[in-house]
């Protein structure tokens, strides 16, 4: 059973930073690209950033680049999101998947419960 276990989320003033942890269990975490997504009230779940199996590639959502940065551990099983400069447009919770990396939701297997994200104005 793979489970991914989101955390690092809360409340910060817009300008702010935040980095979100996924720890992941189950399957060999070196074999598989990871993903953030996000969600926020009313909205669909939309992509913010991937990283592939081996690190080498990453992949941002126009709205976050330069902002937001993916990156992997793999002796610790764990994908990290550091964000900053955090806006109040970012508020949503944030989910982690483990598949291949990309945007489209289907490219993924396996997702988190999410970690609440809110960024106050």
């Amino acid at each position: 059973q793979v489970h991914l276990v989101e955390s690092g989320g809360g409340l910060v003033q817009a300008g702010g930073s935040l980095r979100l942890s996924c720890v992941a269990s189950g399957r060999t975490f070196s074999n598989h690209g990871m993903g953030w997504f996000r969600q926020a009230p009313g909205k669909g779940r939309e992509f913010v950033a991937a990283i592939s199996w081996n690190g080498y590639n990453t992949y941002y959502e126009d709205s976050v680049k330069g902002r937001f940065t993916i990156s992997r551990d793999d002796a610790k099983s764990t994908v990290y999101l550091q964000m900053n400069s955090l806006e109040p447009e970012d508020t949503a919770v944030y989910y982690c998947a483990s598949g291949r990396a990309g945007w489209a939701h289907s490219m993924y297997d396996y997702w988190g419960q999410g970690t609440q994200v809110t960024v106050s104005s």
